[in-house]
């Protein structure tokens, strides 16, 4: 067995789907209070999308550039270019709808089905006007990463992010056993803003291991950039949370592997939950849908929180 193959099979196993961004949001809620008062008023600002009906969804086509920060602690973390090109890929067809699998959701929702109008490219000029393939790569002693922001400090054996205010920067860095992935929700500093994504769960080739090996985990991280939550609402399994969407069915807690449909919980029959869901924690093969309402809450980050970057997003 190759080097690559054994650390394949030793990372796949330790892995379940487990998303690190209430985590981070609950440390940030409790230590920072501006960060606070910015989620408040990000939070009102969605609502009133959805309110005002805003999921038939933006016209406009928005471009987001992106860096990829590779921070790798043995030559397999150094995830290829392909790899990350294939990630990209994938970004492109679930944001647009565009994906093979879209016809896999249920009838009883095919009309919810979003139409995000995002697209994502690497970065064709590095924070100083230089040329780049969008790309960076450090080389670390640190062995894994937790949610504790780390990976996104040269000091600390991470990479700098680039300014937010231009760039979705995204960290692939080996991630402590049961952690895909996680990201900052908007509100936060610029020095942290971003998504950390496992080098096993990242892409759809190279390191890419199953039942993560779809991209969606990124997907998901970028969903949570953009101001969406947990379907099911991050309640303990109980039926009183909410992801502030009216279009998602209530849902007792998470979905894991590939459920078959209907699945019922929360008295939410008979369509049940909504497990196809890109904010859900189903394997990578088993979701392939955004809504119009979560569209609606994107859209709010875009024209608000985030609307520096799509400003910036054609000249880089």
């Amino acid at each position: 067995m190759s080097d690559a193959q054994s650390y394949l099979r030793a990372t796949s196993a330790d892995y379940s789907r487990w998303c690190g961004a209430m985590e981070v949001d609950r440390r940030l809620l409790t230590l920072n209070p501006e960060y606070a008062e910015n989620r408040a008023q990000i939070e009102n600002t969605a609502f009133a999308y959805e309110q005002l009906e805003h999921v038939t969804g933006r016209q406009s086509l928005v471009d987001i550039p992106v860096v990829v920060h590779v921070v790798h602690n043995t030559p397999e973390q150094n995830v290829s270019a392909a790899q990350i090109h294939s990630q990209i890929e994938v970004l492109n067809q679930d944001f647009r709808a565009n994906n093979p699998d879209v016809n896999k959701v249920p009838g009883v929702w095919q009309e919810l089905v979003a139409d995000a109008r995002l697209q994502f490219h690497l970065a064709r000029t590095d924070p100083l006007g230089r040329p780049t393939d969008g790309i960076t790569r450090t080389e670390t002693s640190v062995t894994e990463w937790g949610t504790d922001d780390l990976v996104k400090f040269s000091l600390s054996g991470g990479h700098d992010a680039w300014p937010a205010d231009t760039y979705l920067n995204i960290w692939v860095c080996r991630l402590r056993r049961g952690l895909l992935g996680y990201a900052q929700f908007p509100g936060g500093a610029a020095s942290t803003d971003g998504v950390v994504v496992t080098p096993t769960a990242f892409g759809t080739t190279g390191t890419a291991a199953a039942p993560f090996d779809g991209g969606r985990t990124t997907v998901h991280e970028v969903g949570h950039w953009l101001n969406l939550r947990h379907i099911w609402g991050d309640d303990q399994e109980g039926c009183s949370g909410s992801d502030f969407v009216a279009d998602t069915p209530n849902q007792a807690g998470p979905n894991l592997g590939s459920p078959d449909f209907p699945h019922v919980t929360c008295g939410n029959g008979p369509n049940g939950d909504m497990f196809m869901n890109y904010m859900d924690y189903t394997d990578d093969a088993a979701m392939f849908m955004f809504t119009k309402g979560q569209s609606a809450r994107m859209d709010a980050t875009l024209d608000n929180a985030r609307l520096t970057l799509t400003r910036q997003a054609v000249a880089v």
